[in-house]
């Protein structure tokens, strides 16, 4: 009954670590048009805010790889959440695009190597046969970020202007970051499992050189990219081309939010059952569904809640069953060089799909978005690609486990 008390007090502080990291890279798009008003920022550009947090997190998260897995996992997590809060703090100083980047690049060098660190301690900690529940509480993160956290942003940018979300997420952050560091354990035992020998360059390599892992990545990029040619963009194609009032936006994202937390509940347990192939590609086809309807050829008088809440049910069916079956790629004494690794592919997907939708999107003189049935047809192309990935990943992890007893 103890270990299950130390599990669940280990998974709230992860949970309430990532709420803040998460929080602090969604809140960014759907503020993006406020951003874009303040500081004389294209529309079509807002892509770009979130891909710079993104590549630099794909960096900071390969350079990570070679040294994450040699140190106690709650010393890494105080560094990367410190460093976090300061790169958030530093968004509310901005007065144009280049400072506003160059503040999102400093937070996601950071931002990054916490989500690696953050899924290797509930690897470490929650056995396979518990790890898709896990999983799903500590992604719920998204969720309650979605419900509380870009409603209140949204909120304090139209009664203080767009640097007071920044601040108090910086705030919050430090408080969270300061209780992970006192309460959290001394996380260790990873590292017994180590080899003794052998450089860091040459461990990555040997993890490069497995299929599995290969295979793992490259479902990690077409994941991404599925989702981050849309997501950056939608709150400006809401408000100009669909009409939403953006003093409703708040309400928007909070059910979203939601829909996307109760549904997270509950898909935790359906992956542990069924397995990731069957409820990822529910996910794919509900995506698959709304994008085309609500993007790509937008049905009239379809409303913009129910798009919203559609798109976001899509989303946790597919994100809880990637996690949850990628987690059992590694092994355990790789498994943050194996995460940050997998940070380093998501963040440099997420920033190459934000930057490719900035390039095709085209702000009117209405500030309409010109060009998002462009947008949404490739993302709609990845889509349709990854329930063949989970299944064939589902297949290698289970022989390998199977060779492994």
């Amino acid at each position: 009954m103890s270990t299950r008390r130390s599990e669940r007090s280990i998974i709230f502080l992860v949970a309430a670590v990532q709420f803040i990291n998460v929080l602090d890279f969604v809140m960014v798009m759907p503020l993006g048009p406020d951003f874009a008003v303040a500081l004389g920022i294209s529309m079509s550009d807002i892509g770009l805010i979130g891909g710079s947090y993104t590549a630099a997190a794909a960096l900071s998260g390969l350079a990570g790889a070679f040294f994450l897995d040699r140190f106690d996992r709650r010393s890494a997590l105080a560094v990367t959440m410190l460093g976090l809060v300061v790169g958030t703090a530093a968004g509310g100083f901005a007065t144009g695009l280049p400072s506003l980047l160059a503040a999102r690049v400093l937070a996601g060098a950071f931002g990054g190597p916490a989500t690696s660190v953050a899924f290797s301690i509930v690897a470490d900690v929650i056995p396979p046969e518990r790890r898709g529940k896990a999983m799903g509480v500590v992604m719920g993160s998204f969720s309650v970020a979605s419900v509380l956290g870009i409603p209140a942003g949204l909120e304090l940018a139209r009664r203080g202007g767009f640097p007071l979300p920044f601040f108090a997420v910086a705030a919050l952050g430090l408080l969270v970051a300061g209780l992970a560091i006192f309460l959290l354990p001394s996380m260790r035992d990873h590292l017994a499992g180590a080899p003794s020998s052998g450089s860091a360059p040459s461990e990555l390599r040997a993890l490069l050189g497995r299929p599995l892992v290969m295979l793992s990545y490259a479902t990690t990029a077409i994941v991404t990219m599925a989702s981050f040619l849309v997501i950056p963009n939608i709150s400006a194609y809401v408000q100009y081309n669909l009409g939403y009032p953006r003093e409703r936006l708040g309400l928007l994202y909070f059910a979203g939010g939601v829909v996307s937390f109760v549904a997270m509940r509950a898909v935790g347990p359906l992956v542990d059952r069924f397995g990731a192939f069957q409820t990822g590609s529910v996910g794919a086809a509900v995506l698959v569904g709304i994008l085309y309807a609500g993007f790509f050829s937008y049905v009239p008088g379809l409303p913009v809640l129910g798009i919203f809440i559609v798109f976001m049910l899509g989303m946790t069916f597919r994100n809880v069953s990637y996690n949850t079956l990628t987690s059992k790629v590694p092994r355990p004494a790789e498994r943050a060089r194996f995460t940050s690794m997998q940070s380093a592919v998501q963040h440099m997907a997420a920033a190459i799909a934000a930057f490719w939708s900035a390039r095709l999107l085209h702000e009117l003189p209405d500030r309409r978005l010109d060009g998002m049935p462009v947008v949404a047809a490739l993302s709609i192309a990845f889509t349709l690609a990854i329930p063949l990935l989970f299944l064939g990943i589902e297949r290698r992890v289970a022989i390998a486990a199977a060779q492994r007893t």
